[in-house]
């Protein structure tokens, strides 16, 4: 299933097979009744014609309905608020998260821990940072309000385990290192709009 299609996908514009049940019974020997003309009747051969038609068109003819998960995911939306993402800076490798707090501050649930120091250059480095994903309820405004677009919502929802402790590693969040060359400007929540250069109010300078 393409992008497209799932952003369209409307129950009122498939293709449905619309079942006539006739009108439903009132009294208990209209109930009997319905069940003895049901049972006489040809209606469960013509739901199992149904059934192989659809399971034909599955086998010889590839229209698969049905999603192969794992190995098979649907896409999802650029706007779904999934598991969070620590970007990194592409020059020198290091985290763009500058330690101001913001999120922290912001987060509603009380997930997000932060601790921070002053290296040797005098700049603030975060020694610490982690989100207790079991209570994190992915509200988003930890990504709206970071100033360095360094976290983000990213594409990966599968969250389950079987330990709690397993939901506030920061390893998992942050992009590996030999792996760095690889990231891209991330399109979903919290990511700068494609018309952000347009809504900047241009005013002229002070000097």
């Amino acid at each position: 299933m393409s992008f497209d299609k799932l952003k369209e996908r409307n129950l009122g514009s498939g293709e449905y097979i619309q079942v006539d049940t006739g009108e439903y019974p009132e009294t208990g020997w209209a109930e009997f009744k319905q069940v003895i003309k049901r049972t006489l009747s040809v209606e469960l051969f013509k739901g199992l014609g149904i059934t192989f038609k659809i399971m034909k068109e599955a086998l010889w003819k590839d229209q698969m309905h049905t999603v192969k998960y794992p190995i098979e995911k649907l896409p999802i939306s650029p706007r779904y608020r999934a598991v969070h993402k620590l970007l990194g800076l592409l020059e020198s490798g290091t985290n763009r998260c500058i330690g101001c707090g913001l999120c922290e501050k912001i987060c509603i649930a009380k997930c997000i821990k932060m601790d921070t120091k002053i290296d040797e250059e005098s700049r603030k480095e975060v020694t610490e940072y982690t989100i207790n994903f079991g209570r994190c309820i992915f509200c988003g405004y930890c990504a709206e309000v970071c100033p360095e677009l360094a976290i983000v919502h990213g594409g990966r929802y599968e969250n389950a385990s079987e330990q709690r402790e397993h939901f506030v590693l920061k390893e998992d969040l942050l992009t590996p290192f030999d792996q760095l060359q690889f990231q891209h400007e991330y399109d979903g929540f919290g990511a700068v709009s494609p018309d952000a250069d347009d809504k900047i109010k241009k005013t002229p300078l002070a000097y």
